[in-house]
């Protein structure tokens, strides 16, 4: 871990993951950070980005996105080395800091654990995570026989969401796999 006098500790109560850094960028300090935020550039809206022991991470904008991963270079860090001794690092800020969602609108830390059932009422299994590979918001669903189905999230596939309740009814035709 790189420490320097401006990166202070503090848990977080409710941390929420915004942001990964996946790999070193050349050789004067960048990483790759793929983020988890609607837009790439919103993780700069966050100021107190920490890691999980703590430690806070100042970023800047290095070069435009780069295979839809932005290019960052954060303070304290200026090698290749240091860089690369970050490689997974998840980049935290607490839930309070998260500004409010609209109606029909969740954040995917949220969904995850919520149980699922069919519109019949019977149990189909939980949200194991929520993943968006550019077509749309996915949901893959483990089932008490441990079996991992995927589901788009869509009006049609998902015709109730109730955090409230820690559930949501799907439509089972729209169910794929079974791994």
């Amino acid at each position: 871990m790189i420490k320097n006098s401006r990166m202070t500790h503090l848990s977080l109560k409710n941390p929420v993951c915004l942001a990964e850094i996946t790999s070193p960028h050349g050789v004067r300090g960048a990483v790759k950070l793929k983020t988890f935020t609607e837009y790439s550039e919103d993780v700069f809206d966050y100021p107190t980005l920490r890691d999980q022991g703590g430690h806070l991470y100042k970023l800047n904008l290095f070069a435009p996105k780069h295979n839809d991963l932005l290019v960052v270079m954060i303070d304290g860090v200026a090698s290749r080395e240091a860089a690369e001794s970050l490689r997974g690092t998840k980049l935290y800020v607490d839930r309070s800091e998260l500004p409010e969602t609209d109606d029909n609108e969740f954040y995917y830390e949220d969904l995850v654990g919520l149980a699922v059932e069919d519109q019949s009422g019977e149990a189909i299994g939980i949200i194991l995570s929520v993943q968006n590979y550019g077509a749309g918001d996915f949901f893959d669903i483990k089932t008490a026989h441990s079996e991992i189905y995927t589901l788009p999230f869509t009006q049609e596939a998902v015709p109730e969401v109730n955090i409230g309740a820690n559930k949501i009814i799907i439509n089972k035709e729209y169910l794929l796999g079974g791994k």
